[in-house]
């Protein structure tokens, strides 16, 4: 997770500055995640690259036109949110894709140093099937809460800052979201 003095500075330097450079650690620090964000919604690697790549530069420009933020990274995950919807407003595409994880596994036991036998790979290929089927089940507005906290690792302020809701909201809507998962995957089992 990103250091927030680090951050506060570097949104500083990009403030008053207008420096490149500064933004250039900012981006460094969140790319990787708000990838992973997109790539959860969309269905084709190359959009969520792309709308990656534009969250980024309209955050450059929203930052440039002297509107206020307190943490780049609830600006980050709005612009995204909103290029979202966006997105599929314009493609009229019903369903959002959340096949990923079986490729992202396998390429974290491969860089672990880990060849699973084929019993605990079937059994990781189980789990997470049945965890993803479990996540289309949830409504939309969940699912992205449990991204946000346990993937993204995001802390309940930064959550409440990018959905625009209080901390006490974020912390009761992510305990419903957690019940009805379980709840979900206690009837698929």
């Amino acid at each position: 997770m990103p250091n927030s003095w680090k951050e506060k500075y570097l949104l500083f330097q990009v403030r008053t500055r207008k420096d490149p450079e500064a933004f250039a650690k900012l981006y460094d620090l969140y790319v990787d995640r708000l990838y992973r964000f997109l790539s959860f919604k969309l269905a084709n690697e190359e959009d969520a690259r792309d709308l990656t790549s534009e969250v980024f530069l309209r955050s450059w420009q929203h930052i440039h036109d002297g509107n206020k933020l307190r943490t780049p990274v609830a600006l980050f995950y709005r612009i995204a949110r909103n290029l979202t919807a966006d997105y599929y407003r314009s493609k009229q595409r019903a369903e959002v894709p959340l096949d990923l994880a079986d490729e992202e596994n396998r390429d974290l036991l491969k860089e672990a140093g880990t060849t699973p036998n084929i019993t605990d790979r079937l059994d990781l290929d189980f789990k997470t099937r049945a965890a993803l089927t479990a996540l289309r089940g949830l409504k939309e507005n969940y699912r992205e809460l449990i991204v946000f906290r346990y993937l993204d690792e995001l802390s309940t302020r930064e959550i409440g800052e990018i959905l625009g809701k209080t901390e006490v909201n974020v912390r009761v809507m992510l305990h419903r979201a957690l019940r009805t998962l379980r709840t979900i995957m206690a009837k698929k089992s």
